[in-house]
């Protein structure tokens, strides 16, 4: 979620969207595992979009910057995407139980094939993240960093005309990896403090900062020749299929 960093932006004149498809929330908001799922709208607050109820973001005048994901397709397709964009589903796309697998990565594969498609696709990075895993069990044990540590290992993708072909990635990341590649990149390495930002913080420390938190830069080679676009079809024919140009 973006959080406060939207707060840094701001004051950094850095250009942001937070894209949201409306629906029902992909989450119960006790934790449980059913429940009546609640609406998922662009200015309602909800576990899944906080911004409407940040101070910062309505103070700043920013709410208009929370959209529907129609927003984000046609400012894809113009080449006028903000700098810094989010993207979050509504249940039927979340790949979240009882909603299907394939829906989702039709969503997925449907938003990604319109950036690389886009005017921006040769300047943009997509990073692609789940917050699930694929089960009860994992091996690795979660390393400590502070009193919060991290949790279960969660999948990740680096798309983008530089990024490394083929490389798998061994660093110890998490979604602060994704905070502080914003950071460094768009904001001259500023930090969510608030010894710094004049802003309160819940988190125990700056966790952009931690020594065992790798950087994202390293997925990158901007020496080569960019990678062209590699559009997918939405909803391949099931069993094994080839990926063109492999």
């Amino acid at each position: 979620m973006p959080g406060p960093i939207t707060y840094l932006l701001f004051k950094s004149n850095v250009s942001w969207g937070y894209y949201l498809s409306a629906g029902s929330e992909p989450d119960c908001e006790d934790d449980a595992m059913l429940c009546q799922l609640k609406p998922q709208a662009v200015n309602v607050p909800g576990i899944w979009n906080p911004l409407p109820a940040f101070d910062t973001v309505k103070d700043d005048n920013q709410l208009d910057h929370i959209q529907s994901v129609d927003n984000f397709l046609s400012a894809a397709k113009a080449g006028t995407l903000p700098d810094v964009s989010w993207i979050v589903p509504d249940q039927t796309v979340s790949e979240h139980p009882p909603s299907k697998i394939s829906a989702g990565q039709a969503y997925i594969t449907s938003l990604i094939n319109t950036i690389m498609q886009s005017p921006d696709w040769n300047s943009t990075v997509i990073f692609l993240a789940w917050d699930d895993w694929g089960g009860f069990y994992d091996h690795v044990v979660p390393p400590t960093v502070d009193e919060n540590g991290y949790g279960l290992r969660v999948p990740g993708l680096v798309i983008s005309p530089y990024a490394r072909k083929g490389f798998i990635d061994d660093q110890t990341l998490s979604f602060d990896a994704y905070v502080k590649f914003i950071e460094d990149m768009f904001i001259n390495s500023q930090r969510i403090d608030p010894a710094t930002d004049g802003r309160p913080d819940p988190r125990p420390d700056v966790r952009e900062n931690e020594s065992i938190l790798g950087n994202l830069l390293k997925d990158f080679d901007f020496s080569q020749s960019p990678l062209q676009p590699l559009v997918l079809p939405t909803n391949p024919p099931p069993g094994p299929a080839s990926i063109p140009g492999s």
